[in-house]
Formats: structure tokens, sequence, C-alpha cells
């Protein structure tokens, strides 16, 4: 696996498992931000220590458990990956306004957000 230079920006994402025939939120999350694992290279920012903290949009196992975060590490994140014979992102960032805000809304009310 190549380490990769890039993080990704805050925001939603979709999975490549949406179904876009399906609720806008299935497969839906939100990147919460990156972080450096803490028993890592220690004084050194190593790619491969770095990881992606996000959450689902969609009712999922972690969101039935309280609020809790999912964590992956940065080169799986931000990997291709092949399904079909056909390559995809993992996650892909969702650019469309109107989807965005039906996911803000979806995530306020799963999370008690204000």
């Amino acid at each position: 696996m190549q380490t990769s230079t890039r993080v990704p920006d805050k925001g939603f994402y979709y999975h490549y498992k949406h179904d876009p025939s399906g609720s806008v939120n299935n497969y839906a999350y939100e990147v919460l931000g990156t972080g450096l694992h803490s028993e890592g290279s220690h004084g050194v920012v190593d790619p491969k220590d770095m990881l992606v903290v996000y959450r689902p949009i969609y009712e999922a196992f972690v969101f039935k458990e309280g609020e809790l975060f999912d964590i992956r590490p940065l080169d799986m994140f931000m990997e291709n990956v092949i399904k079909d014979g056909k390559t995809f992102p993992r996650f892909q960032k969702i650019s469309d306004a109107k989807i965005i805000g039906e996911l803000e809304r979806i995530k306020k009310e799963m999370y008690g957000l204000d």
C-alpha cells in the first residue's frame, strides 16, 4: 500500500458501496478530520501513522452504541478499490449542495446537534 500525501477535506463522503437509487444517506459519512497515532513514530510525522476520523450518517452499529467515531488509516481511506472490474475511490467527496443540506439535516437528527 502506498503512503498518501493527501488528506481528505472535512465534509460529507459516499463510500463506494453507496447505492444512488437508495436513500440519500446510505453509506454516507462525515469526515471530521485527521489524526496521528499517538504511539507511532515518535517525533516524526509518518504518514503511515495518520488516521481519518469520521462518522456514519446512516443508522449503523456505531450509531446504535452511542456517538462513537469510525477511524481508518489515511492510506486506506484515500485508496481506490476494484468492484466488478471497475476502479473507484473508496470514499468520494460529495459536492452537491442539495445533498449536503439533506445530510446536514439527517446528521443533526441522528446526533441531536443544533
